[in-house]
């Protein structure tokens, strides 16, 4: 399948097609991609999706599973691990952002919809973890929709995948849904890693 997204989640259906170019994105931005010496852009994204190629292969059976689980192509797992954990590079005993956030996927109490606060599951490597993260961001795609009925699924997917670094209230426009992630590219970073991971890990 070609699918980057493929899921029911409640009433909502959601199909992207990859290798096509049906999700738009500009890739990381200067700021993101400068932690790596990497130029701006699509091409930054799929360097750092690179680089943190052979860790992501140790959890590639996980990241297949929660794929599973929850309807979602593991690539996009994959594209969220890599721009939040660089695959586990960048965690401390299981946790980053000074640790306010845990696991591969860093799952904190700021990208929680009902703010009320995420007690992690599972060690910060495992399925569980994984599963946890993943259902935050089917969660926030029915906030999304509701927030924005005339978007589109791919406007959707992007404002999601926004709000899971931001949270849902910061989210005001599709023309800048990344205005206030980190590195204010954080949803078209994701995109961008995932279509990587969709070309070049066979899950």
């Amino acid at each position: 399948s070609k699918d980057l997204v493929s899921f029911a989640h409640q009433d909502l259906k959601v199909k992207i097609q990859l290798p096509s170019d049906c999700i738009e994105t500009s890739g990381a931005s200067a700021t993101t991609a400068a932690g790596d010496r990497l130029g701006p852009g699509i091409q930054g994204s799929r360097e750092m999706a690179r680089i943190d190629l052979e860790r992501m292969k140790k959890y590639k059976s996980i990241i297949r599973q929660a794929g599973q689980k929850c309807d979602v192509d593991p690539a996009l797992i994959a594209g969220i691990i890599s721009r939040e954990s660089r695959a586990g590079n960048q965690l401390v005993n299981g946790r980053g952002d000074h640790g306010r956030a845990f696991g591969l996927m860093q799952v904190g109490s700021n990208i929680d919809p009902q703010n009320s606060g995420i007690t992690p599951v599972g060690s910060w490597d495992s399925v569980e973890h994984l599963i946890q993260a993943t259902k935050i961001l089917l969660s926030f795609i029915d906030v999304i929709k509701n927030k924005f009925p005339s978007w589109n699924a791919n406007q959707h997917l992007k404002g999601a995948i926004a709000a899971y670094n931001m949270g849902d209230q910061n989210v005001r426009s599709y023309e800048t849904v990344d205005a206030a992630t980190t590195g204010r590219d954080y949803s078209n970073d994701v995109v961008a890693r995932a279509q990587w991971y969709k070309r070049n890990m066979s899950f």
